[in-house]
């Protein structure tokens, strides 16, 4: 009876697999077969390179949407990760243990908050803040790589955190014998053993930054031009597709499943890049 419950199991796990891949491979069978022909109606070249986007015309360029998404998830990454990894090394490493329950509950919070309560959020503060603080409209690349700086912290801080923990404690422990104080230890032994895992919470804060639209439409200026500046507005790949799709039709609409692809493969090149890396490391 227990082998026969054991083949059961193994039966519901391979379907749950399937499906998984299945679910990926429909996906991906969808854009591919509505954006292709779109791009190649257009031009592919024309598509990927072209500055303006003007439907109305049927004038469909998205290199300043690319730039803008580019831009933006850069510029979280530049004040998310950093702060992220340190306060990861800080809760597995450094916090007291009387407030470490109140900044993991805290932070796990953050990954619970909705992306409009986010948006809401950059709209109310954010924006007047950068107006006021360095010029400008307020809902500019700035801002939006403020609030996406924030959203991505509570998975940077999650899977580090997780990372850092999984390092066998003989390594901090040798590195102390050996005459190093507890910062060198932490800092030069156990978090270059975590760097796998801090890559991969990296990576997946790049994920969420690219693939997040409704707090970005809110801060982001949505105006479809080139970038000018971290000062002015832009338009992310996800902000340009929830904006026009309710209206969209026909060679539109297919341009947007176009856009579709583009940010798929973007985000299929970084994950590639960074498995490749690790391999070679």
């Amino acid at each position: 009876m227990t082998k026969w419950k054991e083949k059961f199991m193994e039966f519901i796990f391979l379907i749950a697999a399937c499906t998984s891949v299945m679910a990926v491979v429909l996906i991906c069978i969808f854009l591919f077969a509505n954006g292709i022909p779109a791009m190649k109606e257009i031009g592919f070249l024309n598509f990927l390179l072209g500055e303006k986007w003007k439907p109305s015309n049927n004038i469909f360029g998205i290199l300043p949407m690319i730039l803008g998404s580019i831009y933006v998830t850069a510029g979280a990454i530049v004040i998310g990760v950093p702060i992220g990894v340190l306060t990861s090394i800080f809760m597995a490493k450094f916090c007291p243990k009387k407030i470490y329950t109140f900044l993991k509950s805290s932070i796990e919070l953050m990954a619970g908050i909705p992306s409009v309560v986010y948006g809401f959020f950059g709209l109310v503060i954010l924006v007047p803040f950068v107006r006021e603080t360095f010029g400008g409209h307020g809902s500019s690349i700035l801002t939006a790589s403020l609030l996406l700086g924030m959203m991505i912290l509570p998975t940077i801080v999650g899977v580090s955190e997780a990372a850092l923990r999984a390092v066998p404690d003989q390594y901090y422990e040798g590195a102390l014998a050996l005459g190093s104080t507890h910062e060198r230890s932490i800092f030069f032994v156990v978090l270059p053993a975590a760097k796998s895992g801090i890559v991969a919470a990296i990576v997946l804060g790049i994920g969420r930054a690219i693939g997040e639209t409704m707090a970005v439409i809110m801060v982001a200026g949505n105006q479809a031009r080139m970038p000018a500046g971290i000062l002015k507005g832009v338009r992310t790949l996800t902000a340009n597709i929830v904006i026009e799709m309710g209206y969209a039709a026909d060679l539109h609409r297919e341009a947007l499943i176009a856009t579709a692809v583009v940010l798929f493969v973007f985000i299929l090149i970084i994950n590639l890049s960074v498995s490749v890396l690790n391999r070679r490391s």
